[in-house]
């Protein structure tokens, strides 16, 4: 049913995701205070602190994609509460594809990182946090979708 507990979980899995595709991620300093850089999911952008002013850029795409496909799949996932197997599996796929999406946002700032600033790491902001928060709203999801399953198996058992 739309109204259980996992249905709220499923929504804040999808609000997460959407957050990391459309704020920062990630932000580092060079040791002169003069050059910022800055990752989103769509790029990584080195930006001059005083006039900011972009110097350069990389194409991130593949975060933002993943990010927005990992919010679909929530979605979808909780419009199929008449089937939690197929409910708990595509939970289960959108686990991996949050875990490839932190682990690319983890390479990606820790390549940066040792091109720009080797000596200090950098910063997570709430791009960051916002999908290890997701990661765990659908891990909870999950449980509850498994709950909902054994007491729905329980009682056709005692029928």
């Amino acid at each position: 049913m739309i109204q259980r507990k996992q249905t709220l979980f499923l929504f804040l899995v999808a609000a997460g995701m959407v957050v990391v595709a459309f704020l920062p991620i990630w932000f580092q300093v060079n040791p002169g205070q003069t050059l910022q850089l800055k990752l989103t999911a769509w790029q990584l952008a080195t930006t001059d602190i005083q006039s900011g002013e972009i110097q350069e850029t990389t194409n991130t795409m593949y975060i933002g994609i993943l990010a927005l496909a990992s919010a679909a799949l929530a979605i979808f996932s909780l419009l199929q509460f008449k089937n939690r197997g197929k409910q708990m599996m595509l939970n289960m796929i959108n686990s991996l594809l949050m875990g490839v999406n932190l682990g690319l946002i983890v390479f990606v700032s820790y390549q940066a990182n040792q091109d720009f600033n080797p000596n200090v790491t950098g910063a997570y902001v709430i791009g960051f946090y916002a999908l290890v928060f997701a990661l765990i709203m659908n891990l909870i999801a999950n449980r509850f979708i498994r709950k909902d399953e054994l007491l729905v198996r329980s009682v056709d058992r005692i029928r």
